[in-house]
């Protein structure tokens, strides 16, 4: 059994979030004492506010951080499996787009349920402390002191052994990172953002739509998505740009004015939702940005996971799951070179991840067009074909580039140049010619294969 080195201060984690959560269970498993500063209240005690309750896409990469400490299975009972995009046309008819290979999925899961879980299980251990309505002004990036302001009006400075900022991202402990030499630091907002409508359950209280599929409405310009919740609920959110004379937030300016939009771009949508236009006049709508930066930390005490250092727009479904893995990973490199060294252990986290992150940041906004317009392309499906019949064929050596990403653990920045190299070798006739080309060649060069 390994001896758990006894830390002199306690290790502070800036952010109650699912990144934070998480880590703090990562750090109390290894017998550390944790202090999570959280700026809002606790939500285990409070009700949520209306249109902010996106649920999130749980895939392999989280699956496989929670399965580390134990969680996976809890976080399960509480997901419902979706096999595959439902896509709607605006004539009411729809098509199913698997995920995977049979018995692929991802996982629709409520980001308040997960977050409450995670928060709760953190303190099970008896050395975690969760400090609600505290701010977080400034850390010494030397000595990993934190000047923070609790609830109760008390300003102190906290000595740590080490500051992970899991803070989101507007991060109080990378605004201070900022402040120092060659710290890069980008932010971009799309033109897009969204707004979230309750779909609420049939008059036998069933599901409305198929609960086990992620439900897509694609309009080329913009779009609607419907993720199932355990409640028999949908929550639907509509991705549209803000300013344009007609498909946009500011054209959605009156009662009429929505009618007129959902009846026309979302016609079965209407009869589902009785308060269609209350939900849309009344719940908010919030912008879509990407951060990136360099490094991810500073110093031998002060690193930054999640949102704070690399928030990606949610096309791919991995702002969480990629969060998760940085705990992952982060928590093997201190295992590799202990908290004595977490300089070295920092240090090389932040350059291993680096380049992941700005792989799948670009993915998801390139998903963004995908989704939107793409899957009602019909080259573009016939490229999925392809790929599909590449992957039953060929399992061990084709991956399309969404079962990389959703399904394997493999890093975003090496599955996209594969994926690079299979657009590459796809390229050039037509979708058929291809895969009766490229099947015929990886038969040839394999032996025997089972039929596509």
């Amino acid at each position: 059994m390994t001896t758990r080195p006894t830390l002199e201060h306690p290790v502070t984690i800036a952010g109650a979030g699912l990144a934070g959560s998480l880590m703090a269970v990562y750090c109390a498993q290894r017998g550390w004492p944790v202090r999570v500063l959280e700026q809002r209240a606790d939500m285990r005690k409070h009700a949520m506010s209306a249109g902010r309750s996106i649920n999130l896409a749980l895939s392999t990469r989280g699956l496989t951080a929670l399965e580390r400490v134990g969680l996976a299975d809890d976080v399960l009972e509480m997901a419902i499996p979706m096999k595959g995009r439902q896509m709607h046309n605006v004539d009411g008819s729809t098509t199913f787009q698997p995920y995977g290979r049979p018995g692929e999925h991802i996982n629709s899961v409520s980001r308040r349920g997960l977050n409450e879980l995670l928060m709760s299980r953190a303190e099970d251990w008896p050395d975690v402390e969760f400090h609600f309505e505290t701010t977080v002004h400034d850390v010494d990036l030397e000595t990993g002191a934190v000047d923070v302001t609790f609830g109760d009006g008390r300003r102190e400075r906290l000595d740590s052994a080490l500051v992970i900022g899991a803070d989101g991202i507007w991060s109080a402990i990378r605004t201070r990172m900022q402040h120092t030499p060659r710290f890069d630091f980008s932010q971009t907002y799309l033109d897009h953002g969204y707004k979230e409508i309750e779909l609420p359950p049939s008059p036998n209280g069933d599901f409305a739509l198929e609960p086990n599929a992620l439900h897509i409405w694609p309009r080329h310009d913009f779009m609607l998505i419907a993720l199932p919740n355990p409640d028999r609920t949908f929550t639907c959110t509509l991705f549209l740009a803000f300013e344009g004379d007609d498909a946009s937030f500011d054209a959605l300016a009156d009662d009429a004015a929505i009618e007129r939009f959902f009846h026309r771009e979302f016609p079965d949508i209407v009869p589902l939702v009785p308060d269609l236009v209350e939900q849309f006049s009344a719940n908010p709508t919030s912008p879509l940005a990407y951060i990136r930066c360099k490094p991810f930390h500073r110093g031998d005490r002060v690193v930054l996971i999640g949102d704070a250092c690399h928030a990606v727009v949610p096309f791919y479904g991995q702002g969480m799951n990629a969060a998760f893995e940085d705990c992952r990973i982060l928590d093997e490199l201190l295992t590799r070179w202990s908290i004595e060294r977490s300089g070295p252990a920092i240090a090389a986290y932040s350059a291993d991840r680096k380049a992941d992150a700005d792989a799948i940041s670009d993915l998801a906004v390139y998903n963004f067009l995908e989704m939107r317009s793409r899957v009602a392309d019909e080259a573009f499906l016939n490229r999925k074909k392809v790929e599909a019949a590449l992957t039953e064929a060929f399992p061990e050596h084709f991956m399309s580039l969404y079962r990389m990403v959703t399904f394997s653990n493999r890093p975003y920045a090496e599955a996209r140049d594969l994926a690079r190299q299979h657009t590459a070798m796809l390229d050039g006739t037509d979708g058929a010619e291809t895969a009766l080309l490229t099947l015929g060649v990886m038969r040839a060069l394999a032996g025997a294969v089972p039929e596509a």
